[in-house]
């Protein structure tokens, strides 16, 4: 690694890194948007939790009837079930709403 990224990496600027894949290499993946209602000022905890759960790839604070919104990917389709059971779960979480992404368009 070079010495100015080690130095971002020291100092905190640069808090990590990632890899994005192309959706064509793993076309089996479910992917999903999540829109989240979450009662009274339980929102941190809901967002917490969320950040737990490896299958949330990003979480999206909102404005409207939805408080939330997560980005959602799992292996399979009994997988994307029990995460949906164990988001409902999460205390403050007063409804949601889930759409599974079929396909995306390029920008």
């Amino acid at each position: 690694m070079n010495h100015r990224m080690t130095r971002l990496l020291n100092s905190g600027t640069v808090l990590g890194f990632s890899v994005r894949v192309r959706e064509e290499h793993d076309p089996d993946a479910i992917r999903a948007i999540a829109l989240i209602e979450v009662e009274g000022c339980s929102t941190d905890h809901a967002i917490d939790t969320l950040r737990g759960f490896p299958e949330v790839r990003a979480i999206h604070t909102t404005n409207g009837g939805w408080d939330l919104v997560a980005e959602i990917r799992t292996d399979t389709l009994s997988h994307f079930d029990r995460l949906l059971s164990r988001i409902r779960s999460i205390d403050g979480i007063a409804n949601s709403q889930t759409s599974v992404l079929l396909s995306s368009a390029q920008i």
